[in-house]
């Protein structure tokens, strides 16, 4: 077997192939205009992910405590969608309800205030199943979806900090400040992170979680100062069913009527899928091709360099389409349980 493509080219593979996803120019040059609009606004820079999340660890926060937490939420960072949008998983922390991925950000954070020491990997690492389902308990009767193989990675992630210094910090150093190898690292030594399939006979990768812990690596170490990263760009965006939406709205993506209407059908679709695939793939592809135009616009029409990329993009359009979701709930969303996103 050849060695998998990276994100970005198996973005470019799979749009290139593609039978029921379609990459729209002009919608992503209308995208790129949006955004170009935005293009001084925090919503728009490392920071703006903590913006979108209140929850996120604080500035003040200790960095070895906000790379733990980062690690542990970026580990169980899957599968928030209900099985019937009338029972979903609700977890409050100081007056708030929270749904959907932010219920798992929500629990943690409730966890270290009732003195569970949930971010410290040698805790972490030996948790119960039970010590876990309390953890992310719900304030009703509808769980966390796959409580099993939370608990599952979750532990063979701390065993593996453990093993590589015991902290986050310790174990993402060891790739040094590049981002290829930071992913690289993780997809490595935690199975649970290696994001891959096969496509149209060739072997593909998303890593989805994989680079959002670096992107959430990078966002803690620039809110104090240590964020330097020379090669960010080689981040994609984070393929997963939230985004995807946002692209078909903004019209940058469009499905085919089949697609459409099996979505709006309410058919899941299992992991490595042809058209599951299409969906992640062509999102990738369309963020990269978003990013080019809009720094295409910023250098010709301000004479100055591009410093957003495709991670800081994706930031802005997950809580886009949390934001939006009543102007698009139209767009059906596609349903795959898996660990993967």
């Amino acid at each position: 077997m050849d060695r998998p493509l990276p994100p970005l080219e198996s973005g470019r593979f799979v749009a290139a192939r593609s039978q029921d996803v379609f990459v729209e120019v002009e919608g992503v040059h209308r995208a790129a205009e949006m955004l170009y609009t935005l293009r001084h606004s925090e919503d728009l820079t490392a920071s703006g992910w903590k913006k979108a999340n209140p929850l996120a660890p604080r500035d003040t926060t200790d960095q070895g405590s906000a790379l733990n937490w980062v690690f542990v939420v970026d580990t169980m960072n899957f599968s928030f969608w209900p099985e019937k949008e009338d029972k979903q998983c609700e977890v409050t922390y100081k007056g708030t309800t929270y749904r959907g991925y932010m219920t798992l950000c929500a629990a943690i954070t409730r966890a270290i205030e009732e003195g569970v020491p949930i971010t410290d990997p040698e805790y972490f690492s030996r948790i119960s199943l039970e010590q876990l389902k309390h953890v992310l308990r719900s304030d009703n009767a509808t769980p966390m979806p796959m409580l099993d193989q939370r608990h599952q990675v979750l532990t063979e992630g701390g065993h593996v900090l453990l093993e590589n210094g015991g902290s986050c910090r310790s174990f993402i150093s060891q790739a040094g400040n590049d981002a290829q190898k930071m992913v690289e690292l993780i997809v490595e030594k935690l199975p649970s992170y290696r994001d891959a399939t096969i496509y149209e006979g060739k072997s593909i990768t998303f890593y989805k979680r994989a680079q959002i812990l670096v992107a959430d690596f990078w966002g803690i170490m620039e809110a104090r100062g240590e964020g330097d990263i020379p090669n960010l760009d080689w981040l994609t965006m984070f393929a997963d069913y939230r985004v995807p939406q946002a692209l078909v709205y903004l019209g940058a993506l469009r499905y085919s009527n089949a697609l459409m209407d099996m979505l709006k059908n309410g058919e899941l679709l299992r992991s490595g899928d042809r058209r599951e695939v299409e969906i992640r793939g062509c999102s990738i592809w369309s963020v990269e091709l978003i990013k080019e135009h809009l720094c295409k616009l910023v250098q010709e029409r301000d004479g100055l360099p591009c410093n957003i990329n495709s991670a800081i993009i994706d930031f802005y359009l997950w809580p886009y389409a949390k934001k939006h979701h009543k102007e698009m709930s139209h767009i059906p969303i596609h349903h795959t349980r898996c660990i993967y996103y």
